[in-house]
């Protein structure tokens, strides 16, 4: 008999590489959706509805589930899903990380007083009730403001002066729809970079570092280009390494994928954890991954969530990358052209778009989605960065 995952799907995923990597592996999957799925009758119990703002009720419909059919694992393709898998997974004896960590990675106020406690290097935080008085705060601008329940930049922003402040706050919880209070930071300086990893038994294994080659300063924090391997010194990266290491650790997080970003100042070597997701990588990032026999990211989650033999975890030596294509501005996606001229390019792989022509777009930190994807593998990183710019400059993107 096969073995029986609950893959967890939220309205608007981009993670549907799921659902292959599963069928490769020969794995029978029940996806657990947030919306009603428009083949559930026939779908059976193959289809679960489920609200992921309720993990416990999720669970127990997980759980009911497994009475009749024996579940194996339950496994969230995305950040919105993290919580409901701890829940279920608890609930049904399988290996996964705690409910109380899997808490902390999806509430960023939490995530910032656990790393406080255990002494891990951020950036300095308040929480905007505390910030009547710029002494109040405890630290100057620049500051960046953000919600603490929303991902993929969502709502961040960065203010250079005490004044915009309440202006921003008042923003950002229009934004996370929620009046409650929203996370300031110190700004830290230096570039970025996202660091993907898988957890076994509370060791951190390594699998990519990506370097995010355009500067992320603000006012706003688009996502642009990801490119591995990264070109920083050894030591550095392997600085970068043991600080999210010990941020898993101060999380108490010890199963499945581990996503994180860490600032480096190269002026000063200072570094600081921004972000630590106990989920891979977003949007169709990870398909610039390959591990192995040309194996994907998605199938070692599956592999590691059921305990199957894992195949070498040393990323394939072709430099890969993605440029995730931001919306521009608000209004009517009519067309983006100068796609096929962009798939010409030496070096790109593929391109795929994900909005549709007619589809209403808002940019962000309102706007929850990119246009699309741009893949490219190359023999070294500096050649693919430079067919991702090149296709970048062929794209244009027609917004009414």
């Amino acid at each position: 008999m096969s073995a029986r995952v609950v893959l967890l799907l939220p309205r608007f995923t981009y993670r549907n590489d799921f659902l292959d990597a599963a069928e490769a592996l020969g794995i029978e999957v029940i996806v657990g959706a947030d919306f009603r799925q428009a083949m559930a009758e026939q779908m059976g119990d193959r289809a679960l509805h489920l609200d992921f703002d309720d993990p416990q009720q999720a669970a127990e419909a997980i759980a009911s589930l497994h009475a009749r059919r024996k579940i194996d694992a339950v496994v969230a393709a995305d950040e919105q899903g993290v919580l409901v898998a701890a829940v279920a997974s608890a609930r049904l004896g399988l290996r996964h990380n705690s409910i109380a960590a899997a808490s902390f990675t999806r509430d960023k106020l939490a995530l910032r007083e656990r790393l406080a406690t255990a002494g891990v290097a951020q950036p300095l935080f308040a929480t905007s009730d505390s910030a009547a008085t710029p002494a109040g705060l405890g630290f100057d601008p620049p500051f960046v403001v953000k919600p603490r329940r929303l991902s993929g930049s969502q709502g961040v922003l960065r203010i250079d002066n005490f004044g915009d402040l309440a202006g921003a706050v008042t923003r950002v919880q229009r934004v996370a729809c929620h009046d409650e209070p929203i996370l300031i930071e110190s700004f830290v300086p230096g570039v970025e970079i996202a660091v993907e990893g898988l957890l076994r038994g509370g060791r951190l294994e390594v699998l990519a570092t990506f370097d995010k080659p355009d500067p992320l300063n603000g006012p706003t924090f688009e996502e642009t280009l990801y490119v591995t391997p990264s070109r920083l010194p050894t030591d550095v990266l392997e600085h970068a390494h043991a600080l999210v290491a010990q941020a898993a650790r101060a999380l108490d997080l010890v199963e499945g994928p581990v996503h994180a970003e860490v600032r480096i100042d190269q002026a000063t070597g200072r570094q600081w954890v921004i972000e630590v997701a106990g989920r891979s990588i977003g949007g169709l990032c990870s398909r610039t991954l390959r591990f192995g026999l040309d194996v994907r990211l998605e199938e070692l989650i599956l592999r590691h969530a059921l305990g199957l033999r894992l195949p070498p975890l040393r990323r394939e030596r072709t430099a890969a990358g993605v440029l995730m294509l931001a919306v521009p501005k608000a209004g009517i996606l009519r067309a983006v052209h100068g796609v096929e001229e962009a798939r010409a390019v030496a070096g790109i792989k593929g391109i795929e778009l994900t909005v549709t022509n007619g589809t209403r777009l808002t940019p962000l930190p309102e706007g929850d989605r990119y246009l699309g994807f741009v893949f490219a593998r190359a023999a070294t990183p500096e050649i693919v960065e430079g067919a991702l710019r090149s296709a970048w400059a062929l794209l244009r993107i027609e917004i009414d």
